[in-house]
């Protein structure tokens, strides 16, 4: 199957060749003659996939036909860089089209988008709540929308978006085409499903488990350990380019700046930053320019990067969905991918419940060399024995350059664990603070 088999307009046909896609995706050859006939339809697959291409084209496809510079399609995402994301899928698949499509969410001046909207937009990509904003304000007409997506359904449930997304709903059409994207199905998504679509169509492609091409890991680590244990992995692991998960977005803060200090190319990507920060971490670490990004789950969500090689849990996330979700940002496109997971006793209920999911025991590593006996320093930096232990961790000397930054001195890289995983390359230990 190619993608000549859907007849769609020759405009958009042009965008398909020009993008460089050749043969459909599970998800887009299974979804796409439902949605190219009007039908609604809760899609399940994990991320990754190439959801977003099979509502876009079929929409493209769609607005070709009818009226123009009216808002007749609706996204609804959770994340800015998700709606972003979105957004530049559009303009790439719709080049020859036309067609407009246009951004809506917080954290900008709402001005230019108000000039937007006024020039005209036939595709809104747009988050819940800077979405309401316009509509409170009158700026944004939804009436002639007839396609509407809510795209990582699961994730704005997790956000609280839910009773945004049931006030906008009173917005557009009762009469429209309603598809639902999620890479999980909790109980909640199946409500709102039932509530929202319309004798949809399901299509469901693999399962919530991780894609195949995944090995997972699990280190079992005291929690103030936990940043020496992180730089013990960057320093001593082949990577080629890490994300790292953490719970907080503070968490996130704080440890990116860490690791940037230890030398690492490192940034993160949280709530607090503005647009246009958040958009060059995240352009950076697609470009090469950093090697590890420290990211909570809400700013990760939208992040499309191929290559990343490792991810990292810093934090365990709250729900096996989660893990799925984080960890299907490695091993893509057919490529393997490591998962290490950093864990303390805390943890074995949500360990049980991962390996549920997976329907396999994650393995357990220890790192030769590693002074789990540490430990933890209070807040005056004296640790339990009365001795000062600000001092950088056991076995991981950060990368240098002749700026003090950047590539690392010329040494073998070897595995977390092999004969020569002892040698020190540093003295002390950076602790938690």
């Amino acid at each position: 199957m190619d993608f000549k088999t859907f007849n769609f307009h020759p405009q958009v046909g042009k965008g398909i060749i020009a993008a460089g896609y050749k043969t459909p995706t599970p998800i887009q050859a299974q979804a796409m003659p439902s949605v190219l006939a009007g039908q609604d339809v809760m899609g399940l697959a994990q991320t990754g996939t190439g959801k977003t291409a099979a509502f876009v084209l079929p929409i493209l496809h769609r607005l070709k036909r009818g009226p123009r510079s009216h808002v007749r399609a609706l996204v609804v995402a959770p994340t800015r860089e998700l709606a972003e994301q979105i957004h530049q899928a559009i303009g790439e698949l719709g080049r020859f089209t036309g067609l407009r499509s246009l951004t809506i969410y917080g954290g900008v001046n709402i001005r230019s988008q108000i000039a937007g909207l006024k020039r005209g937009a036939d595709i809104v990509v747009a988050c819940p709540g800077r979405l309401l904003d316009h509509i409170g304000q009158g700026t944004i007409d939804l009436s002639a929308v007839e396609a509407l997506v809510l795209d990582e359904a699961d994730q704005m449930f997790d956000m609280g978006f839910f009773p945004d997304i049931r006030r906008i709903l009173k917005h557009v059409p009762a009469q429209r085409q309603t598809l639902l994207f999620s890479a999980t199905m909790p109980d909640a998504i199946r409500r709102l499903s039932r509530e929202v679509l319309a004798d949809p169509v399901t299509v469901q492609v693999g399962n919530t488990a991780p894609a195949e091409t995944v090995n997972h890991a699990l280190y079992p680590v005291a929690q103030h350990q936990k940043t020496a244990m992180l730089l013990e992995l960057l320093a001593n692991v082949q990577t080629h380019s890490v994300l790292v998960f953490t719970r907080t977005k503070h968490r996130a803060k704080r440890l990116g700046g860490q690791l940037d200090r230890a030398g690492f190319r490192a940034t993160s990507l949280q709530g607090n930053l503005s647009q246009s920060r958040r958009q060059a971490a995240l352009s950076g670490f697609r470009d090469g320019k950093y090697k590890v990004l420290v990211a909570t789950d809400i700013a990760a969500r939208g992040i499309d990067v191929s290559q990343v090689s490792h991810v990292i849990n810093y934090d365990i996330p709250d729900t096996a969905e989660a893990y799925v979700h984080r960890i299907g940002r490695t091993g893509r496109a057919s490529r393997k991918g490591e998962a290490f997971t950093l864990v303390t006793g805390a943890d074995k209920i949500m360990i049980r419940s991962i390996e549920k999911v997976l329907k396999t025991p994650l393995e357990r590593r220890t790192v030769e060399g590693f002074d789990y006996e540490s430990p933890a320093v209070s807040p005056s930096g004296e640790n339990s024995r009365g001795n000062n232990s600000r001092r950088s961790p056991r076995g991981v000397r950060p990368p240098r350059s002749s700026a003090g930054r950047g590539r690392g001195p010329k040494r073998p890289r070897r595995p977390v664990g092999s004969s020569r995983g002892q040698e020190e390359t540093a003295k002390g230990r950076i602790s938690e603070r």
